[in-house]
């Protein structure tokens, strides 16, 4: 099969989005906006008879002082990765990238390895000897996958010593997700831990009730997202970077994104984003406030966005990053905790992967990464 490849319009990549099942929000067009401090290109890959075979968007961060660039495609690209001729996908995207001024590579295979679920995880956390979710016996273990990561090694692609990329996975690498295919709504509730089920009960009974809300709600979201990002200790994002995610990626798709609130006699004490390509939806940010936590306006909003999600006919709901930490003493343990409670799965993909076109530029961009 010879491949070949050329930048394409935007129109273009959105139609051959729209075409497949799902992909990640990182790769449609609009995401490009989302990260207006890159450049960004559209690459389209062609078989022989013409028609569009695979897409992907890459972004490109300038080195400080220096026309050279990083080239990233965040989960990306939507090629066939299982296809035999790897090579011959990714060959001429390295060349284009070359020629495009890039001095490194780095991408996100959308590819699964293994997944645990929930039973699995929870025997992993009972076990004192168990301190990471690699020491469980994965549920399901896919070997093509494995397949993939030796033929990118093959071809010089690197991965850091911890699985982490050279300069650290950008996007996670462990995600945390509810299958709803071929799945009653009953059915998803079942599988909820009893402490999710009680929760979901409660917040019923005491009347918090789950809003969406529009542009207009995006002030009140900051508010919350602020007092968490306090008490959680991480730097917010600024409010004009949610307002531009919600119009770019509203106007190429109306339903794209997604704001939710949970409110307790009119207050509001929690507040989501949600994003959606395809049958795959995201859980993207979550805030919250410091007070009504007993009326779990958390519990109650994650539920509401799972059955819109099952509604649409979503095949997936993403509750995105966890750690594979395992261990209860770790700071990031709570964040697994809370989404095993929700009887879904955690899935590891290969990890994201650098190539270096100029090893000296890598080397160095390695060194400064490592510093900040």
């Amino acid at each position: 099969m010879s491949l070949t490849l050329r930048t394409i319009s935007r129109e273009q990549h959105l139609a051959y989005i729209q075409s497949l099942p799902s992909a990640s929000h990182c790769q449609v067009p609009a995401w490009a906006d989302v990260k207006s401090e890159w450049r960004s290109e559209n690459l389209g890959w062609f078989d022989r008879e013409g028609r569009l075979v695979g897409a992907g968007l890459v972004l490109y961060r300038q080195l400080p002082k220096i026309k050279r660039y990083l080239a990233y495609l965040p989960e990306g690209p939507v090629i066939n990765w299982y296809a035999p001729n790897l090579d011959d996908w990714l060959q001429p995207m390295l060349a284009h990238l070359k020629q495009q001024g890039a001095f490194s590579v780095k991408m996100g295979p959308p590819v699964v390895i293994r997944r645990w679920d929930a039973a699995a995880i929870k025997s992993g956390i009972q076990d004192p000897d168990v301190k990471r979710l690699r020491d469980v016996e994965a549920t399901h273990i896919e070997p093509r996958a494995f397949e993939v990561s030796d033929r990118l090694r093959k071809m010089g692609w690197q991965q850091g010593e911890d699985g982490g990329a050279g300069f650290g996975d950008v996007q996670p690498r462990y995600v945390f997700q509810v299958p709803l295919a071929n799945r009653s709504l009953e059915d998803v509730l079942k599988g909820f831990n009893q402490l999710w089920r009680r929760n979901i009960k409660k917040a019923d009974k005491a009347g918090v009730e789950v809003v969406q809300g529009g542009y207009e709600d995006l002030a009140e979201w900051q508010r919350l997202y602020e007092i968490t990002a306090v008490r959680d200790r991480f730097r917010p994002r600024p409010l004009s970077y949610f307002q531009r995610m919600w119009t770019v990626l509203n106007s190429e798709d109306p339903n794209r994104m997604r704001l939710y609130f949970a409110r307790h006699n009119g207050v509001n004490l929690s507040a989501a984003t949600m994003l959606v390509v395809g049958g795959h939806v995201w859980y993207s940010y979550g805030a919250s406030d410091n007070i009504g936590r007993e009326v779990r306006p958390s519990n109650a909003m994650q539920w509401r966005m799972l059955r819109d999600s099952y509604a649409m006919g979503a095949t997936v709901y993403d509750l995105r990053g966890i750690s594979d930490s395992l261990d209860e003493t770790d700071h990031l343990f709570g964040l697994i905790q809370f989404k095993v409670g929700t009887g879904g799965e955690a899935v590891e993909y290969v990890g994201e992967w650098d190539f270096p076109l100029n090893k000296l530029l890598h080397k160095a961009l390695d060194i400064y990464m490592s510093r900040r």
